[in-house]
């Protein structure tokens, strides 16, 4: 029997990086060569000066281009990632009662958080099988929406819609979505995001593009007395992202590095031209998995099929885990699919800065393994 750790690729199939996690995802060369570049200039000063400042404001307006957001929305970012974000939520934005979309790992993390807030009413939280997505019930108890744009742990995305008849916020969960999916900045009030996927960078940070009834309705909530911790309170971070800074002492290579994804973009045609490349990828992947005759995309409706993260079954007879293994010793790491859901599964993410040709190389590989293995 083949041992998968002592399979070779050949070298014409390998993909340019094999960089393919979905988070932390793959930073570009270019962008980790020109943060070298800044080790003496931005490393280890103060993020209260103007070098560092005015790094932040050029990363809030870069994102206000990238996102075309209409006036008076504003960009408010803050140290934690999401999981960080969703007790601010949960402390400055939800007034009493909130209506979440349960179809993964992260959306479902996100309701049993608010689940657990002794000031707030019990969520209204609607599940869907695992693989699909729910739709928003429209309700007049509803303050706040909770939506999740592209569901990491299964590669399910939904369109950001507000509903007609839905008078409460629309706040969603874009960490895996943001800048290689497309959105209208319309449809949502805090579209809500961590950098270490779509934006190329690291962790350790959060990113809001929040509308000006999100804004009102933190003012509102503070205005009102509730306690709420400073670390975590939306209305200091909007304080101090209008001076271009964060509250407490931000991680300067992510930010850095978070910008230069963002110009990078902008400057070659904006998220169209971001979505278009996840576009291309997902249709090298999804299209390779409909032919092959041990792979299919596990998500069944194209329509909800993630162009950021392709979720892959491959058939009892071929071990995904021995092919993660097989392809990790060849360069190609971070395919394994999300271990809670627990199925014979591969996992692709399709960001903007991985390069389509390599989602190409990838699926070459894959069958060189598995023919290898077989």
């Amino acid at each position: 029997m083949t041992n998968a750790a002592d399979i070779r690729i050949p070298d014409n199939l390998l993909p340019g990086d094999g960089r393919f996690g979905s988070g932390p995802s793959k930073v570009r060369p270019e962008a980790a060569t020109a943060l070298a570049d800044m080790t003496q200039s931005l490393l280890g000063t103060s993020h209260r000066q103007k070098p560092v400042r005015k790094m932040v404001g050029e990363l809030r307006s870069g994102l206000a281009n990238l996102f075309s957001l209409p006036d008076g929305y504003e960009v408010v970012l803050g140290n934690g990632g999401t999981t960080v974000f969703w007790d601010a939520l949960i402390f400055g934005l939800i007034e009493r009662k909130s209506q979440h979309l349960s179809f993964g790992e992260f959306s479902a993390k996100f309701a049993t958080a608010v689940d657990q807030a002794p000031f707030l009413e019990p969520p209204h939280v609607i599940k869907s099988d695992t693989g699909t997505h729910p739709h928003v019930e429209a309700s007049a108890d509803i303050d706040l929406y909770a939506l999740t744009h592209n569901e990491t742990s299964t590669g399910v995305a939904m369109e950001v819609t507000r509903p007609s008849d839905a008078t409460g916020l629309i706040a969603v969960d874009a960490t895996s979505a943001a800048g290689g999916l497309r959105v209208d900045p319309t449809q949502f009030d805090c579209y809500y995001f961590a950098p270490q996927k779509g934006m190329a960078s690291d962790g350790g940070l959060w990113l809001a593009l929040m509308s000006p009834k999100a804004l009102e309705r933190v003012e509102q909530i503070k205005a009102s007395g509730r306690w709420i911790p400073t670390s975590i309170d939306i209305a200091t971070a909007v304080e101090n992202s209008r001076l271009d800074q964060t509250y407490n002492t931000p991680a300067l290579a992510t930010i850095f590095l978070a910008l230069h994804q963002v110009n990078w973009v902008n400057t070659n045609g904006g998220l169209e031209w971001a979505a278009s490349r996840c576009d291309r990828s997902s249709e090298i992947l999804y299209s390779w998995a409909e032919r092959s005759s041990y792979a299919s995309p596990y998500v069944a409706k194209p329509d909800e099929r993630s162009h950021v993260v392709g979720t892959i079954d491959l058939e009892p007879t071929v071990d995904a885990g021995q092919v993660s293994v097989a392809l990790r010793a060849n360069g190609i790491v971070d395919i394994d699919g999300y271990r809670k859901l627990g199925r014979n599964q591969i996992r692709i993410a399709m960001f903007p800065a991985i390069e389509p040709d390599d989602i190409d190389a990838l699926t070459n590989c894959v069958d060189y393994v598995v023919e290898t293995l077989s």
